[in-house]
């Protein structure tokens, strides 16, 4: 049976149509994996040298326990918004006398096998390799490899349990979120707690069957739910919500973009996908401290303008590069309508302003790092503002792929074209460009200024730059029309 489950999904992946249009897409994310993988063997292989040679005095293998707790965590909230649930189309199968019990082990089974799970082996099998190779005990170094790889299917199926809860996902945040303070502030040694947990799985390697109790009773809770679910009234039923509505009426002081402003929220607030990218736009916050902590990137200043970009431009880069893919859905309808193309632009425009400005007075915290960093931030909000939000409104006259705004947000690669990977080179590397090349001969105040400068000369020219993407729009309709017209 297992077999022909799989021989089925091996003719759905290759007949659909997805596969046909996106094959260059695929391409792109098959050598991206290679880059996972590549990278992640490397710090398998080098980790165990490099933590030597950076701390002599240290176990690397108690150094590598003393975090696993934060990357579990860490691996939870990933999965949690990157994973896709491997969701087999069951319902023409549901008329067939096929075991229920068996199509809910094959989906359970099927995600073990995610590529989620293999990343993280791709670090911990060479880890375990050089710690053999060096005189670790072959029993202990087993009983930990072992004990990783089934905390990885542990977070797999818990990922399946809490999947569709912001709630759960907050909880994490907050866990996570907690536990860095409790360490970085010297509160309470989290990582040493955490260390000796899973040294004491080295020393003792039979602890490793704690995880294994504990990955039976998550599988059991995953095949209880969707077991429950997999029924043929569930399938053909469709769950019916009432909208909620909500004021906007402060929306009409923006004059003649309040309609289209309204429609937005609305979109953005009552569809999975536009509600990922606007509350992901948050954590983006939180980028700048992977840069700004590092002392690798102390150094490297073009690298902290790149991270200042993102600080205030999580809602612009990720919500502009799929305009007006996000409208594809009533983009027939909208276009028949008797108004002027341009309040449509705007209404976007105003949208990534605003949310780019209150991303800027959030990020006021960054003064802890200094007044440079904090002028690269807002170097970055005034080019985000300026420059990149006129840039990407004209980059979407080039859309053609259709978004269904009701499935998931991350690791959702619906409507991403080769489009959204050529725009994103100058987003990113022309103030980064401009930046060096201040910074280098003239001096790192000149490179905040030139990169504020460029958004500031945007601004000013946008009224000269929307008419002129308004024509292009115009120009363009009917083929987006025709393309958004069409099922992905």
């Amino acid at each position: 049976m297992i077999s022909k489950f799989l021989n089925l999904e091996w003719k759905q992946y290759f007949r659909s149509s997805h596969w046909q249009s996106g094959i260059a897409l695929k391409v792109i994310m098959v050598f991206f994996a290679l880059y996972l993988i590549v990278s992640f063997l490397a710090i398998g292989v080098g980790g165990y040298y490099f933590i030597k040679k950076m701390y002599p005095e240290a176990d690397p293998l108690q150094m590598v326990n003393s975090y696993l707790v934060f990357a579990i965590l860490g691996d939870l909230i990933f999965r949690y918004l990157m994973q896709k649930l491997p969701i087999m189309n069951i319902k023409p199968l549901l008329f067939l006398p096929i075991k229920k019990s068996k199509l809910v082990h094959y989906v359970l089974g099927k995600s073990s096998f995610s590529f989620f799970n293999f990343m993280g082996l791709f670090f911990y099998i060479p880890f375990a390799i050089v710690l053999i190779k060096e005189g670790y005990i072959i029993s202990g170094v087993l009983g930990w490899l072992v004990t990783m790889i089934l905390i990885i299917q542990i977070a797999n199926f818990i990922n399946f349990l809490i999947n569709k809860s912001n709630i759960a996902l907050g909880a994490i945040v907050v866990l996570l979120a907690s536990l860095i303070g409790l360490q970085y502030y010297n509160i309470y040694d989290v990582a040493s707690f955490g260390g000796r947990i899973f040294d004491a799985i080295y020393n003792t390697p039979l602890y490793c069957l704690i995880p294994l109790v504990a990955l039976i009773i998550v599988y059991y809770l995953n095949f209880k739910q969707l077991s429950n679910q997999v029924y043929l009234d569930e399938a053909v039923n469709k769950k019916v919500e009432e909208a909620n509505s909500v004021d906007l009426s402060w929306a009409d002081k923006l004059g003649d973009v309040a309609p289209f402003i309204k429609n937005d929220i609305r979109l953005i607030w009552r569809n999975k996908r536009t509600k990922t990218v606007f509350l992901m736009s948050f954590l983006f916050l939180f980028y700048g401290l992977i840069f700004y902590t590092l002392d690798a990137y102390k150094n490297s200043l073009p690298m902290l303008m790149f991270a200042s970009l993102f600080v205030t431009g999580g809602f612009t880069l990720n919500y502009g590069q799929f305009i007006p893919a996000w409208d594809s859905a009533h983009y027939k309808m909208l276009m028949s309508q008797s108004f002027r193309y341009r309040k449509f632009l705007d209404s976007k425009w105003v949208l990534m302003v605003t949310m780019t400005t209150i991303l800027y007075l959030l990020s006021f915290p960054y003064l802890y790092f200094g007044t440079n960093i904090f002028l690269m931030i807002t170097a970055g909000a005034i080019f985000n503002i300026g420059f990149n939000s006129l840039f990407l409104l004209y980059a979407g006259s080039f859309n053609r792929k259709r978004i269904d705004l009701t499935k998931g947000g991350f690791g959702n690669t619906q409507g991403t074209s080769a489009t959204q990977f050529i725009i994103i080179i100058p987003l990113m590397l022309f103030p980064m460009l401009l930046f060096w090349v201040f910074d280098k001969f003239v001096g790192h105040n000149s490179g905040f200024i030139v990169v504020a400068a460029v958004g500031i000369i945007s601004l000013l020219l946008k009224n000269y730059a929307m008419n002129f993407i308004e024509k292009k729009y115009i120009k363009d309709k009917y083929a987006m029309i025709n393309a958004f017209g069409k099922e992905s």
